[in-house]
């Protein structure tokens, strides 16, 4: 007797993350693929990662999605794909004045809080010893340094044509500490940042928020999360929530 023929059972392909890769004590050194990964758990969309794909990006600079081949580059084109694909309302529940409320906040923390990390790690010699440096682990050795001076050049640049990079550092860090200032403050006793769940901005904020808390970079943006203890909780809750690998003992510190 000849068995009959197995049914398969057809599984779609599974959408692809491309990111560095866990470091530096966070989901991953950029925030802005930590925003990216923290808006799939949120869309329950299955997904892999991917940490090969840097040279590949459309845009040159990570994260990026493939899902079915179709590729989005951009943290945030990546959750406007998803809200489309996906059917997510990743602010459902806010108002119109609290979704731009919202808006407003991710886009303080990604065009004007993110430039002061980039100085923070890359400007600082220590800091980018301590840091960055190892990025360029993978060069041959004999062409690694003028690698990284090409790398830091350009980085220099970017800086001073965003216009964080004309301020000193003193001045910096003063702009930085507002920033966290300002989310702690919004923040208040809620435990996310527009109420009692998590919305498309706590993301990007929570992203950008744990990237200041790194014990290896010696800055006074570390030193000033560090006394907002809203802060330190609001980054706890969501590594609890979404990190949970991450997230510090109860009563121990990060």
């Amino acid at each position: 007797m000849v068995a009959p023929t197995a049914q398969l059972k057809w599984v779609p392909p599974m959408l692809t993350l491309y990111a560095f890769g866990p470091g530096f004590g966070l989901p991953d050194p950029s925030p802005f693929v930590t925003k990216a990964e923290v808006l799939l758990k949120m869309a329950g969309v299955p997904y892999r990662k991917d940490t090969t794909g840097f040279r590949k990006a459309p845009k040159g600079k990570l994260p990026y999605i493939d899902d079915d081949g179709v590729l989005v580059a951009d943290s945030t084109f990546i959750r406007l794909y998803l809200q489309r694909r996906y059917d997510v309302d990743f602010d459902a529940g806010l108002s119109p004045a609290e979704r731009g409320v919202a808006w407003a906040f991710e886009k303080m923390c990604e065009d004007h809080l993110y430039w002061a990390l980039v100085h923070a790690r890359f400007m600082d010699d220590a800091n980018f010893d301590a840091g960055p440096r190892r990025f360029f682990d993978g060069a041959p050795a004999v062409i690694r340094p003028l690698v990284v001076a090409m790398v830091k050049r350009q980085v220099r640049r970017s800086l001073w044509g965003h216009g964080m990079g004309r301020h000193s550092e003193e001045e910096i860090a003063q702009l930085a500490v507002r920033d966290l200032a300002a989310i702690a403050d919004f923040l208040a006793d809620k435990p996310y940042l527009m109420g009692a769940r998590p919305c498309g901005a706590d993301a990007a904020v929570f992203a950008f928020v744990a990237a200041c808390f790194p014990a290896r970079f010696k800055t006074p943006i570390r030193v000033a999360a560090e006394l907002q203890p809203g802060l330190v909780a609001y980054r706890d809750r969501m590594l609890q929530q979404y990190y949970p690998e991450l997230a510090p003992a109860k009563g121990k510190a990060a």
